[in-house]
């Protein structure tokens, strides 16, 4: 393979996050309806057509975002998989998923994806594929940080999830959250469910 034809990859990675993150930012701004494929170009840089090449439509950008968002989760996954100590990586990590969450455009843009799941089943199977893998990963995680199956993992994820899935909503609702004072109590929480 000549060199040539190895270079166009990563520049079409670039100009495909490059979309994904001008998506990501009208979404959060202007909500799923709001942000047409013209505003999207224009935050690109692109034209209409050129995002047409990479995604078929909006929802296939949505599909790509949640995506995404998954793999960065399956990736601190297997952070913790790979840790000597399993608790203890999770327990050094918690202010990263605090941090990210509270992120006042990281939770625009995961409630405006929910808020559409809501109404559009198209994006609610992408929403329900990607939580169950997520959700099955963690359960794995539990299971093998236990030692053995203890019977309450699929319970204790959902509870884990739903404690940090729910800052997105939480830093909506209180743009004043103290992040730092949230790290005990989640962590603690954590000791608890792991």
């Amino acid at each position: 393979m000549s060199q040539s034809s190895a270079t166009p990859e990563p520049r079409c990675e670039a100009r495909r996050r490059q979309i994904l993150d001008a998506a990501a930012a009208c979404f959060a701004r202007e909500g799923f309806h709001g942000a047409s494929i013209a505003k999207i170009s224009k935050a690109a840089e692109m034209s209409s057509g050129h995002i047409y090449h990479f995604f078929e439509n909006k929802e296939a950008i949505i599909a790509a975002l949640v995506e995404r968002k998954l793999e960065q989760s399956l990736t601190m996954v297997q952070q913790f998989e790979h840790a000597d100590d399993v608790h203890q990586a999770m327990q050094e990590r918690v202010d990263i998923g605090v941090n990210e969450r509270t992120d006042l455009d990281y939770a625009a843009l995961e409630l405006e994806i929910l808020a559409e799941a809501a109404r559009n089943p198209r994006v609610a199977a992408i929403v329900q594929t990607a939580d169950a893998a997520k959700r099955e990963r963690l359960r794995r995680l539990l299971v093998s940080a236990r030692g053995a199956p203890s019977g309450d993992e699929a319970a204790a994820t959902e509870i884990i999830m739903a404690l940090f899935d729910g800052l997105a909503s939480r830093a909506i609702s209180n743009p004043g959250l103290d992040r730092n004072a949230l790290l005990a109590p989640l962590q603690a929480a954590l000791r608890a469910l792991t």
